[in-house]
């Protein structure tokens, strides 16, 4: 999506940047690694076919992605490309249900995993939707709750990748609504109510939201 393109999000322990061409090298490394191919139901793709990819996500107002970074590693390297971690996506594909929301996030880099920057990127992602748009236009629906209109978001996970289903299960309260044995995948759901609301106001205290071109860095391919 073309609106988020120059939106960087700040939280406590992470940095959300749109997903960009200088990007899409370091995103191709962690595609070529079969577990995370097998965990986000992925197939390998070409470089080109990554860059592809990465305009496909500029471009298509079905998609909406960051990039996700360590705010520690960016605040000692100042350098986006070390920084990153993995990212963070809503699809919004269901015809038949236009309030219908598919998350998807991916903690690539194995070293930052299990350290809380999974569940602070999805309450950030999430509140940003409710939020930053609300104020633009209120008829122009883009990212998440009050901004997409999103009543119901769903997830996708292979039934390997338990601790995704843990985090959304006990955190979130997503329940499971279909297991494809054929997929090898459960579909969970959570829908959107005020104690839903209240959770994701709570739980992003640090949260602050600014122009991605105030970061200042090279970002040549």
């Amino acid at each position: 999506m073309h609106i988020n393109a120059n939106t960087v999000i700040f939280n406590r322990t992470i940095l959300l940047v749109p997903y960009g061409k200088h990007h899409v090298k370091k995103y191709h490394t962690w595609m070529q690694n079969e577990e995370i191919l097998e965990l986000t139901a992925s197939l390998p793709l070409s470089i080109e076919e990554e860059y592809h990819m990465q305009q496909t996500w500029l471009n298509d107002n079905d998609k909406c992605t960051f990039i996700i970074l360590s705010k520690e590693l960016f605040d000692q390297t100042h350098d986006e490309i070390k920084s990153m971690i993995g990212d963070v996506n809503l699809f919004l594909n269901d015809s038949d249900d236009i309030h219908c929301g598919e998350l998807e996030i991916m903690i690539a880099e194995v070293t930052a995993r299990r350290k809380g920057y999974g569940l602070e990127t999805l309450y950030t992602f999430l509140r940003y939707g409710k939020f930053k748009f609300h104020l633009f236009n209120k008829l122009f629906f883009l990212a998440a709750i009050e901004i997409l209109h999103i009543t119901r978001f769903i997830v996708k996970i292979g039934l390997k990748n338990l601790p995704s289903i843990a985090l959304f299960t006990k955190k979130f309260q997503f329940q499971t609504i279909e297991t494809s044995e054929v997929f090898q995948e459960v579909t969970m759901e959570r829908r959107v109510d005020d104690e839903f609301i209240k959770l994701l106001q709570m739980k992003t205290p640090d949260y602050k939201i600014d122009s991605y071109d105030k970061l200042n860095i090279d970002r040549t391919v």
